[in-house]
């Protein structure tokens, strides 16, 4: 066992799915797992996988991991790939979003598409002006099976009259593709959608971060009361005292004002342990909040335990959802707790939990 792992709780994953399925009516649920499943590496345990119909990813590479892992239903690529992957989106069965017209008009394999409407996030999609032309494009393609229609909204969290025009011009747009097609998946709301706007016109809903237990925006939890799944954990792999005067760590960041007895802990920003945290970080040792102190290292940071009875091997925790939040952590960081999820990096072992007894390692 590696010294620095994360610790997925698998149930409370499932937990948060039930809630958030009851919460939406019971709509389809289409989980994000885009990232390594925002890092958890839920994407990479098939027992629960296998518990939706369909999942999503952003790229194709994902999707083929995932399908080469045995997931044998629907896989959702999120964004636009590029017409190299045609080969791979068809030997994987894999369905992509579709918005970009040079791609359709190169696709020389049958697929399984949803049309991308650009609502106002401005980043990728169909233009309502533009739909009736691009979907004529697409009838000249025999090869191009059209099975769903999606949007993004940008500001789901905070600006309720934007997303309701959002809503709106979505809905203008699957009256036009109606015509046509029998749309199996609409879907618009991902984690600040479904919250804020339960009552869309969708069917399938995605969410993301809520499903992991953190919050898409301050207050989701009064909403759905998600749990967090994570706990990232260390132990201490070295001891020493050290005298008043002594500097810690790289350039002399942190320079001691008294005795002090030093921990160093083997988790550094190679693993995720943002620089940001110089300084002004803590950890939980022993049951109490302990600074990190000087420079954090690639493959180590060092913390004050001074007048704890600690040796060598004893844990230490980063995070664990109660003294010490994911957020708190991202606003140390100037950042949000997306990113200090996503960037726990691979060589940190992920370990699924359940009962409080490891059931998987990765």
């Amino acid at each position: 066992m590696r010294n620095t792992i994360l610790e997925v709780n698998t149930e409370k994953f499932l937990n948060n799915i039930d809630k958030i399925r009851a919460f939406s009516g019971n709509k389809m649920i289409m989980p994000i797992i885009k990232a390594n499943a925002y890092g958890t590496y839920i994407n990479k345990n098939l027992r629960i996988l296998n518990f939706f119909q369909i999942v999503a990813v952003a790229e194709v590479q994902e999707a083929v991991e995932i399908r080469k892992l045995g997931y044998l239903k629907e896989i959702f690529v999120l964004n636009q790939p590029s017409i190299e992957e045609l080969q791979d989106i068809y030997n994987y069965r894999i369905t992509i979003g579709l918005s970009e017209k040079e791609f359709l008009k190169q696709v020389y394999l049958p697929i399984k598409v949803h049309l991308e409407i650009e609502t106002g996030m401005n980043r990728t999609g169909i233009k309502l002006e533009n739909l009736k032309e691009f979907m004529e494009d697409i009838k000249t393609n025999q090869n191009i099976t059209v099975e769903g229609i999606y949007t993004h909204f940008s500001s789901a969290d905070n600006d309720d009259e934007y997303t309701k025009k959002q809503i709106n011009v979505f809905q203008n747009a699957i009256d036009i593709v109606k015509k046509d097609y029998n749309l199996r998946y609409i879907h618009c709301s991902a984690s600040n959608g479904l919250l804020r706007f339960p009552e869309t016109i969708s069917n399938t809903i995605r969410p993301g971060i809520i499903m992991y237990g953190y919050e898409s925006f301050k207050g989701a939890k009064d909403i759905i009361p998600i749990e967090p799944i994570t706990t990232l954990k260390t132990r201490i792999t070295y001891l020493k005292e050290v005298e008043e005067g002594e500097s810690i760590s790289y350039n002399r960041r942190f320079t001691t004002d008294k005795p002090m007895k030093i921990a160093t802990i083997p988790i550094g920003y190679a693993d995720g342990l943002r620089r940001e945290l110089t300084n002004q970080g803590e950890v939980i040792v022993k049951g109490e909040k302990r600074k990190i102190l000087g420079s954090i290292c690639m493959d180590s940071c060092m913390i004050d335990v001074t007048g704890l009875d600690v040796k060598v091997g004893d844990p230490v925790t980063i995070w664990d959802n109660e003294l010490i939040t994911v957020e708190e952590i991202a606003e140390k960081c100037n950042t949000i707790n997306y990113e200090i999820l996503c960037t726990i990096s691979p060589r940190v072992e992920r370990v699924f939990m359940e009962d409080n007894k490891i059931i998987y390692r990765l």
